[in-house]
């Protein structure tokens, strides 16, 4: 059995992931973690640096998970994560969402969006805490 978790280097990313590890660790799934990017953009702030990664990986073994990690440049984001879990036959992926604006839903689409519409297994939509000033 297999999780597959679409990772971001962001808070919702770490929501993903968490909620994730504690599925896997909790079934005693092998845990597949996918962070990639279009590299359309100089910068992709969502895409992690290989030392990041790497730091994500550590503490999931440690924990004790089966971990994969898929970290790329690919043509479609969304399609990077379907596919892995196809390959991977997984039995869930787990995405973090945000709110977007009507504009902001209307111009960029939607990973997330796409992923939970395309995907043959269950899709996980997890928020990360609400944010205290």
């Amino acid at each position: 059995m297999s999780i597959v978790v679409a990772y971001s280097a962001d808070r919702y990313g770490a929501a993903a992931l968490e909620h994730a590890a504690g599925l896997a660790h909790k079934d005693g799934a092998r845990l597949v973690v996918v962070n990639a990017t279009q590299g359309g953009s100089l910068v992709d702030r969502r895409f992690a640096p290989d030392a990041d990664i790497e730091a994500v990986r550590d503490r999931l073994v440690a924990k004790g998970l089966a971990v994969a990690v898929r970290h790329e440049v690919v043509a479609d984001v969304a399609e990077a994560v379907v596919a892995a879990a196809g390959e991977e036959r997984a039995e869930l992926i787990v995405v973090g969402i945000r709110h977007r604006t009507p504009v902001g839903k209307l111009l960029l689409g939607s990973v997330a969006q796409r992923i939970i519409l395309e995907a043959d297994c269950p899709v996980l939509a997890v928020k990360p805490p609400a944010e205290v000033s």
